[in-house]
């Protein structure tokens, strides 16, 4: 019998919790010493599908200079503005529940949520993340994007395994 696909983040957050500043700049992670990819290349092998929201897609497209991310995995953008395909681009407003029923019933590898804040907040108010990756960066910047708004709710992990790379310190977590 085949194993569900999990639905996974791998994220980079600063130390205080935030995944960008408030206008969107990465710049501070890009400062942070890293060894290797962060096993970035052995995640990409896990997964077959790629889901982002509307802002996260628009920061993408504008560094890599109109080029369409990841054009080997299934993508799916979630838009309240804008619907259809461009390529292999897929813009939905469906919700995340009905979403991820449908990609859990169809073969494949795991599913990755890019981010953003407001999207994986969506995810994880239904309970729905099964495992973070998080590199933290020993990096203070203050006020921004958090990785995680505020929940009302608790939701436990366990944790799998810490590895550093560079300066970064990995959190592999699983839902318990």
């Amino acid at each position: 019998m085949d194993q569900e696909r999990k639905i996974t983040c791998y994220i980079a957050a600063s130390l205080d919790g935030y995944i960008a500043t408030k206008d969107d700049s990465l710049d501070w992670l890009f400062k942070v010493e890293m060894e290797g990819d962060a096993g970035y290349a052995e995640y990409m092998e896990t997964i077959d599908t790629v889901v982002m929201g509307r802002r996260t897609y628009d920061w993408i497209m504008e560094m890599e200079k109109g080029k369409a991310p990841y054009p080997d995995k299934k993508c799916y953008v979630f838009s309240k503005s804008k619907s259809g395909q461009e390529g292999h681009v897929i813009f939905t407003n469906e919700g995340v529940v009905s979403f991820v029923q449908r990609e859990r019933a169809l073969p494949g590898k795991d599913i990755w949520v890019v981010g953003g804040s407001a999207l994986l907040h969506d995810f994880l108010k239904e309970k729905l993340i099964d495992e973070f990756i998080i590199s933290v960066a020993p990096t203070l910047i203050g006020q921004g994007i958090p990785l995680f708004q505020e929940l009302d709710f608790e939701l436990e992990f366990t944790l799998k395994t810490v590895r550093q790379s560079g300066q970064f310190a990995q959190l592999h977590l699983i839902r318990k």
